[in-house]
């Protein structure tokens, strides 16, 4: 299987070429003199690739900087995020290409109580997800052949020294007696990026359409995972709790009170089962 890819560098990319190694990976970004948001170098890139697949990862993921560009068109967060997934929807569309757009459970506005399905509306409260949902109605509108994934707080078994996941990031204040309080009115659903290479590979074998949430189908506040890891790596560490009530008063953007997302269509239509919260932790190394 050979497949062209943004973002396969990144935090979530290069750990998915490291799983698929029977996949065939070609990157698209910068280093290989290709700029997503000009269309014509996508169109050269995609037209001389024999991949039949684009896995699209790349993308603009900081809410806090994506909130300081708000409603700005010619902003880096909407270039990359939005244009740059057009640029990519057109190549695919014209060369006959599956295309495999990777979004975020920020689409949501967090007022749910449960887990959110696929069959809920999107409705995004901050500037980052509101690019993330257009992103997912360009891939809807202009290509004839798709799948989305929505993954939320992606980690990996492994250190990536580039840009910490979160959960590493939670490992390293445990270790250091530094945690900071864990709020305990925040939930969401962590997405195992093992997991996820998976996902990617049924996609991309099978050409599935549709959208598909990819999380370890676990609603868990920010609290409850920061013991879950503590105990799942006996670091000894101490977990305060903290209210997401009171940072919001201290925020200058909305923050969605819940992003978790049940992944029951992607185990029953992909026969893929997460694997246990506290089995994915225990892998981790240190």
């Amino acid at each position: 299987m050979k497949i062209l890819g943004t973002g396969l560098s990144g935090l979530v990319g290069s750990r998915i070429v490291d799983q698929l190694s029977d996949c065939q990976f070609s990157n698209l970004d910068l280093t290989t003199g290709v700029d997503i948001t000009n269309e014509q170098q996508v169109m050269d890139a995609v037209q001389k690739s024999p991949a039949e697949v684009i896995l699209h990862l790349a993308a603009f993921t900081d809410p806090n900087a994506a909130w300081a560009q708000k409603g700005d068109k010619n902003s880096v967060c909407y270039k990359v995020n939005v244009l740059g997934t057009e640029n990519l929807v057109k190549a695919a569309q014209k060369f006959n290409k599956h295309f495999i757009h990777v979004s975020t459970a920020f689409v949501f506005d967090g007022t749910k109580e449960d887990m959110y399905d696929e069959t809920d509306e999107v409705h995004p409260i901050e500037w980052y997800g509101e690019t993330k949902a257009l992103a997912e109605e360009v891939v809807q509108e202009k290509c004839d052949h798709w799948t989305i994934f929505r993954i939320d707080q992606p980690f990996r078994s492994d250190v990536y020294d580039k840009k910490p996941d979160t959960t590493h990031k939670l490992i390293a204040g445990l270790q250091s007696k530094k945690l900071y309080p864990q709020f305990v009115d925040h939930w969401f659903s962590p997405t195992i990026i093992e997991d996820f290479a998976l996902a990617i590979q049924w996609a991309a074998e099978h050409k599935s359409q549709g959208i598909f949430h990819a999380t370890s189908n676990v609603k868990v506040s920010d609290f409850e995972y920061a013991i879950m890891i503590n105990d799942a790596l006996h670091l000894g560490g101490e977990v305060q709790q903290g209210l997401l009530e009171n940072y919001l008063k201290t925020l200058n953007r909305p923050y969605q009170r819940n992003t978790a997302m049940s992944s029951k269509k992607l185990q029953e239509t992909a026969n893929l089962v997460p694997t246990p919260l506290n089995e994915a932790l225990e892998r981790i190394t240190l």
